[in-house]
């Protein structure tokens, strides 16, 4: 496992003892020369400086349509910011609320959308592009847990899914969101509202009205209003909008046709 982590890879400051956490962003591991012809820059629409390519330099999602070989060497290269033979398990993830304890590496993507460990040798990993990861693990840190919590999840109670799986009251359990959509840009129906008011009259106040009548939700304050109300205390978020930081994050809503992010949890000697 490596001391300094790239450009590209931002670790999280768990609080438990015995855990590794990181996150990606769509940047090079370093920064590219701006006038090489390799690493061609562009402005756009809001005069930002951004990268050419709809995958750009750090792509892990192996379903958008780019080279494969790119995914795989992309996905690889994590590997080496890890403790010595931890295998990362990915998933396919389909915006429901399924739950998976995972006690054995799997080759193959697990359909899931939340994902839970307690082998060190495994590590964890959500992809986003906009939906909001969430990271566990409880205070002994030796179990850790992992959401792709976009609204479909969230109001399917992925949230409570999880943790009830887990062996760990959830008073004991950390809890961190990433970067995701901010409110101010994350525009949806009455049917979302709906569907968040259905589990609760309390959920309206994270949706408000814009002058199209349409929504502008708050994924994160949704996410933390389950995991408050499930007794889940220590909750940190990382508060960057993947949509408005275009340099930095892949955005589906901005782009549509883009690469994902990944979120990173793992249990460590």
């Amino acid at each position: 496992m490596t001391t300094k982590l790239p450009d590209n890879l931002q670790l999280i400051r768990w609080p438990a003892a015995h855990v590794l956490a990181f996150t990606t962003n769509r940047l090079p591991a370093k920064k590219p020369i701006v006038s090489s012809t390799h690493f061609p820059l562009i402005k756009n629409v809001d005069g930002i400086e951004t990268f050419q390519s709809q995958f750009d330099y750090f792509n892990l999602g192996d379903h958008v349509g780019d080279s494969p070989n790119t995914v795989i060497r992309n996905r690889n290269s994590l590997i080496v910011h890890l403790p010595a033979l931890t295998k990362i398990q990915w998933l396919k993830q389909v915006h429901g609320n399924d739950v998976v304890i995972v006690d054995e590496h799997k080759d193959s993507p697990i359909t899931a959308d939340a994902v839970i460990t307690r082998n060190q040798h495994i590590a964890l990993a959500i992809m986003t592009a906009d939906c909001l990861p969430i990271l566990l693990s409880n205070e002994n840190g030796d179990e850790v847990a992992a959401i792709h919590a976009g609204w479909r999840p969230l109001a399917a109670n992925i949230i409570s899914n999880t943790l009830t799986k887990m062996n760990t009251e959830n008073k004991h359990i950390y809890a961190w969101l990433g970067p995701c959509i901010s409110q101010t840009h994350f525009e949806v129906g009455s049917e979302v509202k709906s569907a968040f008011c259905s589990i609760s009259s309390e959920l309206s106040c994270f949706f408000i009205v814009n002058s199209a009548n349409k929504f502008q939700a708050d994924l994160a304050g949704l996410a933390s209003y389950f995991l408050k109300k499930a007794g889940v205390v220590c909750i940190t978020h990382d508060q960057a909008c993947t949509f408005a930081e275009s340099a930095k994050y892949y955005s589906y809503r901005r782009e549509n046709r883009t690469g994902r992010m990944a979120s990173v949890i793992c249990l460590k000697p």
